[in-house]
C-alpha cells in the first residue's frame, strides 16, 4: 500500500490535520505548541490512503550533547487520527511504529516523554512502542447527567458550603480584559510562591493572554470577586466535548474560605451551558493520590486510568547521558528522561486545582 511520512512545521499544514481529526484537544493545536519555550514544535504525520496518525511534539536540544529528545506540551498530548484510534488495523499501527522510529533517527532524538490524553484511547497505538506506563488515575464529572445528580455525588457537606458562598453574593465574571488577566496572574504567582512550585509553573504574561484568547477555541478566564477584591479564578480550556480547569489560583486571604469549591461547581455549570459532556478535573501531582487529588475527589468518584509514554529510541546514547549526570540523579528514580531530573526540591501542594500536568 502507498504511504507517506513527513514532519509538519508550519501553522497551516498543522491546522489542516487538526481540522480532520476524529478527536483532538487544545493541547494538540499549533497555537498551543507555539507557546512552548522548551524547543521546536513538530507534527509527525504517517498517512496511508485515507487514514493518518499525527503526533505533535516539542523537540529539545540536550545540553553538552549532539542529541535531542522529544516531549509533549504542558497538558495532555499524544497521537490523534481522522478515525477512532481503536479502529486502526494492527498492520497500520505496525507501519506507524516503523515510521516513528525512522522519524526519531532523522531528528537525532534519543527518547520521548508524553503525557497521554485520557479520553482518546491512545494506548491502542503506543502499547507496541514500549514505555507505556500507568500514572495513577484522573478524575472527571459526567456533565450528561443532571446537575442535581452531579451534586448528589459531592462529598458530605460540600454543596452546603458552596450554597453558603453563593448566598454571600460573590460576583462571578467571565472576563479576558488585559487588566483582569494581570490581576489573575499576580494572584497565580502568589499561589505558586506559597506552594514552592517549580520554575516551569511560572508562565509569563504572554502565555496567559495567548491561551485565553486562542483563535479557534472558546477558552475563558473565570474570576470570583468579593466586591472589588479578586479572591479566586481559573483559566478554562474548552475543546470538543471537554471543559477543563487548566490553571487556577486563590487569594491568600481566602484560603480558609476555599472559594475554589464554588469555582469548581460554577465551571460545571458553564460546561453544561456550552454543551460539554465531560468536566475533566485531572489527578494529583505526578499521578499521586495527594491533597490535590483528594480535593478533586470531593466532587466526583468517576476515574479513568492516566498514562504516560516514556520511550527510548537510542539506549546507548541515553545510558551515556545518564552516566554523565550520575552525580546529580538517582538511578532508581522514575523521572524521565533521567538525565533531565532537576535538583531535589521540597514541594507543598495546596488543596486547589492549580494544574493539570506534573
Amino acid at each position: 500500500m502507498d504511504y507517506k511520512q513527513f514532519t509538519v512545521r508550519d501553522k497551516d499544514g498543522w491546522d489542516a490535520y487538526i481540522h480532520r481529526a476524529f478527536i483532538h484537544d487544545v493541547f494538540h493545536s499549533w497555537h498551543y505548541h507555539s507557546l512552548s519555550t522548551e524547543g521546536e514544535q513538530l507534527l509527525f504525520v504517517y498517512e496511508q490512503e485515507n487514514l493518518f496518525i499525527a503526533l505533535p511534539v516539542i523537540k529539545r536540544k540536550i545540553e553538552n550533547s549532539p542529541f535531542f529528545d522529544m516531549t509533549s506540551v504542558y497538558g495532555y498530548g499524544g497521537p490523534m487520527s481522522n478515525v477512532d484510534l481503536r479502529a486502526i488495523p494492527a498492520n497500520i499501527v505496525a507501519a506507524f511504529k516503523l515510521a516513528f522510529i525512522d522519524f526519531m533517527k532523522h531528528e537525532n532524538a534519543i527518547c520521548i516523554f508524553c503525557r497521554l490524553h485520557p479520553f482518546m484511547n491512545q494506548h491502542h497505538i503506543l502499547e507496541s512502542i514500549g514505555g507505556l506506563k500507568h500514572n495513577g488515575t484522573t478524575l472527571y464529572i459526567d456533565l450528561s447527567t443532571s446537575i442535581n445528580d452531579q451534586r448528589d455525588k459531592y462529598k458530605k457537606r460540600l454543596y452546603r458550603k458552596i450554597k453558603k458562598m453563593r448566598e454571600k453574593g460573590y460576583i462571578i465574571k467571565d472576563n479576558n480584559s488585559p487588566d483582569e488577566i494581570k490581576y489573575f496572574i499576580d494572584m497565580y504567582y502568589k499561589n505558586m510562591d506559597r506552594v514552592n512550585a517549580s520554575s516551569n509553573y511560572y508562565f509569563d504574561e504572554k502565555y496567559f493572554s495567548d491561551i485565553i484568547n486562542m483563535e479557534g477555541y472558546e477558552n475563558k478566564l473565570i474570576l470570583i470577586y468579593n466586591g472589588t477584591e479578586l479572591i479566586c479564578g481559573a483559566v478554562l480550556l474548552l475543546s470538543g466535548s471537554i471543559i477543563r480547569n487548566h490553571l487556577s489560583a486563590t487569594s491568600p486571604n481566602y484560603l480558609k474560605e476555599s472559594p475554589s469549591k464554588l469555582l469548581t461547581d460554577e465551571i460545571s455549570i458553564i460546561g453544561r451551558k456550552l454543551g460539554k459532556k465531560i468536566f475533566h478535573l485531572g489527578g494529583g501531582v505526578g499521578g499521586k493520590e495527594d491533597s490535590l487529588f483528594e480535593f478533586k475527589s470531593y466532587f466526583s468518584d468517576l476515574q479513568i486510568t492516566d498514562h504516560i509514554w516514556c520511550y527510548v529510541n537510542d539506549h546507548d546514547a541515553y545510558n551515556n547521558l545518564v552516566a554523565k549526570s550520575s552525580s546529580l540523579v538517582d538511578s532508581g528514580s522514575n523521572y524521565f528522561p533521567l538525565y533531565r531530573r532537576p535538583a531535589p526540591k521540597a514541594e507543598v501542594v495546596a488543596p486547589t486545582i492549580d494544574a493539570t500536568n506534573a
